[in-house]
């Protein structure tokens, strides 16, 4: 007899306790929420399996070491607390958060980053899409947002950051335009990445990718990977964004819904108004191996009964 999850709605790990996600705090002295101190990153699990955690634990512990924040618990403590978290609420799709938040210094301490005792926080909730099914199947209709990416000598977006402000500007920018979401540039008109996505564009039958200006997302990764698997082409190189508004076909990868067309962008209707063929290709081939346990590690649900 399976054991009843004792979180169905989502769990959550802080200071060494596992417990119900809305249960989950922080004091508003917390320089993670007070300062946007925080480095994070989000891995999925799809038919009960994780996908490329060991590639998330990599970047998550790059980001850590980027910002010099050192939690107490190791990588593979981490590893087994995200694993007993998706048991405890029993999710087969999952959308699964690690944060390392700088804290604050004690009381008496300089008020400086260095004495601040750095500390976990994660969470398990139901998955999350970046945008509505319905939106992923007709393509996304986005915009070339006006407000440009924080300069990465400013903020490096390899290591995983809330510093959100230019993001949040854009989907404002985007809702106001009537499209779903944006398109961020550098302040050389290169294309970067959006909100939560890598973006891809298509030209002659050869993908690229920004290679700058952007995090390196683990969808990413696997979108490369793919096009190696079916003879893409794929390029990791500066993408004006001229390269872009002419492109054949776009899309954007995210662990929020893997590889997701985009029909739209600004004026331009791309195609027939619908993600073309490669993109079509990519997607279908993403879920499929997927399916098949491609880089899964799967959760022991009886684990929690034991």
């Amino acid at each position: 007899m399976s054991a009843i999850p004792p979180y169905p709605t989502g769990a959550a790990y802080m200071h060494g306790r596992f417990m119900p996600v809305a249960e989950a705090m922080l004091p508003v002295t917390e320089w993670g929420y007070r300062r946007s101190d925080v480095t994070y990153d989000v891995v999925s699990v799809w038919d009960g399996a994780f996908f490329r955690l060991d590639d998330h634990l990599r970047r998550f512990k790059a980001s850590m070491d980027h910002f010099r924040l050192q939690p107490k618990e190791s990588m593979e403590d981490l590893r087994g607390i995200l694993h007993k978290l998706v048991q405890m609420t029993g999710l087969r799709e999952a959308y699964v958060a690690m944060d390392c938040l700088r804290g604050s210094p004690p009381a008496g301490m300089p008020r400086h980053p260095r004495y601040a005792e750095n500390h976990l926080l994660a969470y398990v909730v139901p998955y999350v899409w970046l945008m509505p099914r319905e939106v992923i199947e007709r393509g996304a209709h986005m915009i070339v947002a006006s407000t440009p990416r924080i300069p990465e000598a400013s903020v490096n977006p390899r290591a995983k950051n809330f510093h959100w402000a230019d993001m949040t500007q854009a989907l404002f920018e985007a809702q106001d335009k009537g499209a779903d979401n944006p398109v961020l540039l550098d302040a050389d008109g290169n294309v970067t990445e959006g909100p939560g996505f890598n973006v891809f564009a298509i030209t002659n039958g050869v993908v690229a990718t920004p290679d700058r200006g952007v995090l390196e997302g683990i969808t990413r990764l696997a979108v490369i990977e793919l096009c190696d698997k079916l003879s893409i082409p794929c390029e990791i190189r500066t993408v004006p964004v001229e390269e872009l508004r002419n492109a054949d076909e776009i899309f954007i990868s995210s662990t929020a819904g893997g590889v997701m067309g985009m029909t739209r962008l600004d004026s331009r209707i791309l195609g027939n108004d619908r993600p073309g063929p490669m993109t079509a290709q990519l997607h279908e081939a993403y879920w499929q191996f997927r399916r098949e346990g491609w880089h899964a590690e799967p959760v022991d649900y009886s684990a929690l009964a034991a």
